[in-house]
């Protein structure tokens, strides 16, 4: 590009055309330390510490994060012992039942045979064989479980239920 300055936008379009070039003058530095700001009168005076946080906040965080984490592990926990002890108990009652089970089966297996469906009839049914002769036998009971046995020699009075109960409340029967 002929006929252009290296320079933007100060219109010289001649390189030789150029003066002298400018020299920025700066001020001398001094090598005094820098001061730390002086602590004001009542303000509190905090350690810096890991991450840049102070002593009492990095304890709040750590304190938060503690309790983050046992907040999201205490319900887990929770079920998971809860679940256990339901396994547990069911557990407990599946042995039940399967013991159930073998009792049931080896009642199936003993009323298989005729001959004990015949004893289970005649033994709790009363059931009884065409040709044989039905006795029923009644012992006589105790006289000490007989009812109106409490007093022998007094008849028990023939009254209604709830004269009885009345005669009971009042101790007109005494």
């Amino acid at each position: 590009m002929v006929g252009r300055g290296t320079e933007r936008g100060r219109g010289r379009r001649d390189p030789v055309a150029r003066g002298p070039a400018r020299v920025r003058r700066t001020r001398p530095t001094t090598t005094t330390p820098a001061r730390e700001p002086q602590a004001q009168p009542g303000a509190r005076h905090t350690r810096k510490g890991i991450l840049g946080l102070a002593t009492t906040r990095r304890a709040a965080v750590v304190a938060t994060v503690v309790c983050a984490l046992a907040l999201s592990i205490a319900v887990p926990l929770r079920n998971y012992l809860s679940q256990r002890s339901e396994i547990e108990v069911y557990e407990q009652r599946q042995a039940e039942l399967v013991s159930q089970v073998a009792e049931l089966n080896a009642r199936k297996e003993r009323l298989s045979d005729p001959e004990q469906i015949r004893a289970q009839a005649r033994e709790r049914l009363r059931y009884v064989m065409p040709g044989e002769t039905p006795y029923m036998v009644e012992l006589p009971s105790d006289p000490a479980t007989a009812p109106g046995a409490g007093q022998p020699g007094h008849p028990i009075p023939q009254q209604a239920w709830y004269e009885g109960l009345w005669d009971s409340v009042t101790g007109a029967g005494r």
